[in-house]
């Protein structure tokens, strides 16, 4: 029982080891590009012209709706289009009818002058009487006036009827491209991933009908602790495990940082590309990934196990204070308190 009791502590000597440190993630693989699509336009679902797993081209058709209301539109759009141009230059144009009133203004006008310019030389030579004059060169001065008006009237209601037509040929041009709308295409070239809807169902702007991404390009989505983040960068190399490929270890680097931090999870998303992706991959593969902070070759190590109140070991002569520098789940770097041949021992569990 003496012996027992006496048993000697666990003591090892610090080794050099190469070190590599590293920020453990979860991983989710998902197609590059990926987005998913939405209609701006509600109606009916009429056909799923792809079905899942179908390349797509961009610009091809993806999704037909039905709706009748912008097809009516466009129609009445059309003829308050055709009405627009016929009033300004069609036969029943109101240009004409104006035209024509100022054509008959100003024969009048010349008419007055005349006569007033003539009364008035007769006036001036105390000629005919004052009534006579004031006549005339009151029928002169309504002339000019009326003459006036209409050509404002007739300038008025040209910039009216240009805009007018300017109007329709927009609203009709709008209308086209609401029908338009009904078809919806694929903005990028890959691979159709899923389909939301049926032909039948209801869409609405507010809905995915589909969900796109590329068929050959792919990246790797990882979800970084907030107190983790700081240490990462653009290019840092990245271990990655996937369950599909159980015990193969790919490698990549980090691609894409984004800076909003998801409060649901108070983690951070950032991207990586891989070095050699699988063969074979689908989106949602999910997996595991060291990022790799920094390495270091032959560096004194010590098992963090070792270690107590975060930098402290035990040794022979007591408690000594250290160091440390990188560390990985099971060891960290000693930069300085103890040398090689420090025998340190396993703290003591209470």
């Amino acid at each position: 029982m003496i012996v027992s009791c006496s048993k000697k502590q666990d003591k090892i000597l610090p080794e050099a080891k190469n070190l590599v440190e590293s920020v453990y993630s979860s991983v989710t693989i998902q197609p590059d590009g990926l987005y998913e699509v939405f209609a701006i336009v509600s109606g009916i679902l009429d056909k799923n012209l792809k079905t899942e797993g179908d390349l797509i081209s961009i610009n091809e058709p993806l999704i037909k709706i039905i709706n009748n209301a912008p097809i009516l539109n466009t129609q009445n759009a059309k003829l308050a289009l055709e009405l627009a141009e016929n009033n300004y230059s069609g036969s029943a144009a109101i240009l004409e009818g104006i035209q024509n009133e100022i054509n008959t203004a100003i024969l009048k006008y010349k008419n007055d002058s005349i006569n007033f310019f003539r009364q008035q030389n007769l006036w001036n030579q105390q000629i005919g009487s004052k009534t006579d004059y004031d006549t005339k060169k009151l029928n002169y001065q309504l002339s000019f006036n009326n003459l006036s008006l209409l050509q404002n009237k007739y300038n008025n209601t040209k910039n009216a009827l240009e805009t007018a037509l300017k109007q329709a040929q927009n609203n009709y041009q709008t209308s086209l491209i609401n029908t338009k709308d009904f078809t919806i295409t694929s903005k990028v070239n890959g691979k159709v991933y899923a389909l939301y809807k049926e032909p039948g169902e209801i869409v609405t702007i507010q809905e995915p009908l589909a969900s796109i991404g590329s068929s050959t390009s792919f990246i790797i989505e990882l979800l970084v602790d907030e107190v983790d983040i700081v240490r990462i960068s653009k290019n840092q190399e990245v271990i990655i495990t996937l369950e599909a490929y159980n015990g193969e270890v790919f490698t990549g680097n980090i691609s894409k940082i984004y800076p909003k931090k998801d409060e649901r999870n108070q983690t951070f998303k950032v991207e990586a590309v891989f070095d050699n992706p699988p063969k074979v991959l689908y989106p949602g593969l999910s997996g595991e990934a060291n990022i790799i902070i920094a390495k270091k070759d032959h560096v004194l190590t010590i098992p963090k196990e070792y270690l107590m109140e975060g930098n402290k070991v035990k040794t022979d002569d007591g408690i000594i204070g250290i160091s440390t520098g990188l560390q990985n789940m099971e060891y960290v770097e000693v930069l300085s308190g103890i040398t090689k041949n420090t025998y340190i021992y396993k703290a003591k569990n209470d």
